[in-house]
């Protein structure tokens, strides 16, 4: 199968940047039989992280298998600000971590911190372990039931991705989220905000005095994120960033 080929078919499907997947494709596949499978999928609509078997994030390569949430882009601007709060000593919670991409990123940074991560899919579980060193803990549960009680007032640096699109929405996100992502990665419930609410309402009993909660939201639903926190007795503040079209809203637990 011809660049050329290649490029008219991704095209033909949909695909803005069909020259970029191009190249990315012919680098990707090993075969002509598995370069053709491989712009198939892709051109049925599949993520093309997932037809890759990986992600770009922070420069790094992040391993993403099939029907495992696709760490966005915009995400790297959560996992830049967590990166700037984490002491060497300190111990970080990526929750709802997925493929643990921003944990990845945070062992990357900050290699002597003590590092955990933890999502409700015994699938994106497995893709997070082998993304993270040896040294950190990934677990396999709801929010924070798997956790060890001994983290209890321990966090320094509690991260959450958790899903913040509304119900309401999930049609008409494009197809290749819709159709080949789980709706729980996706689902934030009515207003988008059940999962954060969640998380924010047990966090005053995972982090360590001084600790900070950091959500990523949306511009729309940021000063509910940040009344919410409010609530449970964080302090936040609101982060934007134009470059990544990302809105994240810090809580810090008074020290």
């Amino acid at each position: 199968m011809s660049y050329a080929t290649i490029v008219t078919t991704l095209r033909a499907a949909g695909c803005v940047f069909a020259e970029d997947e191009a190249d990315l494709l012919l680098a990707g596949a090993t075969t002509p039989e598995q370069l053709a499978a491989m712009v198939g999928r892709r051109a049925e609509g599949h993520p093309l992280e997932h037809v890759l078997g990986w992600a770009g994030f922070c420069g790094l390569r992040i391993t993403v298998t099939p029907g495992v949430f696709v760490p966005r882009r915009r995400t790297e601007f959560l996992a830049g600000l967590a990166a700037g709060l984490l002491r060497p000593d300190g111990v970080a919670l990526d929750l709802c971590c997925g493929a643990g991409a921003v944990a990845a990123v945070l062992a990357a940074t900050v290699p002597s911190a003590e590092l955990h991560a933890a999502d409700l899919d015994p699938t994106a579980a497995d893709c997070a372990r082998g993304n993270l060193p040896a040294t950190a803990t990934v677990h396999q549960g709801d929010l924070y039931a798997p956790l060890p009680v001994a983290l209890r007032g321990r966090i320094t640096v509690l991260v959450a991705n958790a899903p913040y699109v509304p119900t309401a929405a999930i049609p008409f996100l494009p197809a290749e989220a819709r159709d080949h992502e789980p709706h729980f990665t996706l689902d934030g419930g009515p207003d988008g905000l059940a999962v954060q609410r969640r998380v924010i309402a047990a966090a005053p009993r995972w982090l360590a005095p001084g600790g900070h909660l950091l959500i990523e939201t949306s511009t729309r639903q940021a000063t509910a994120t940040a009344a919410a926190m409010t609530d449970r007795g964080l302090t936040p503040t609101l982060h934007t960033s134009d470059r990544h079209d990302a809105t994240v809203v810090a809580g810090i637990r008074a020290a």
